[in-house]
């Protein structure tokens, strides 16, 4: 069980987990070992409430294709373990990501000393550039 929220959890059936070999740099042991993990969750097939998965598949994310299937890879650790316990914490952050209320922004206005502190920076550059000029003799 992979929990997301108090009321939300996601049942092992739902995620699948496969061992495949890590790429890169390893020594002879990485040719022989398969401690790398895909993680494959199908969205729309999930139990997710609807909610999750409307925001889930609006979001623009290369890990999400187009039919909704989640593909995470993890090969940052040397043991099957932590990289299995690495994917899935990968998959809770993006579906509670997904779902998180953004702030509505409330545009502001510049206050009058910082309008005039702008206004006196440009006069004064300006002027220096006004004395650059040729000199007239």
């Amino acid at each position: 069980m992979l929990k997301i929220s108090n009321s939300v959890e996601l049942a092992d059936w739902e995620i699948d987990l496969t061992q495949i070999r890590a790429q890169g740099a390893g020594g002879q042991n990485v040719n022989k070992v398969a401690s790398a993990v895909h993680l494959r969750f199908d969205i729309l097939h999930s139990t997710l409430p609807p909610f999750y998965k409307q925001r889930l598949m609006a979001i623009a994310d290369q890990r999400i294709s187009n039919e909704g299937i989640v593909v995470i890879k993890a090969q940052s650790f040397r043991t099957l373990e932590l990289n299995k316990e690495d994917a899935l914490e990968r998959l809770k952050v993006l579906i509670q990501e997904a779902v998180k209320q953004q702030k509505a922004r409330r545009p502001t206005r510049p206050t009058k000393s910082s309008q005039r502190r702008r206004v006196d920076g440009k006069t004064r550059k300006g002027k220096t550039k006004a004395l650059r000029g040729s000199v007239k003799v």
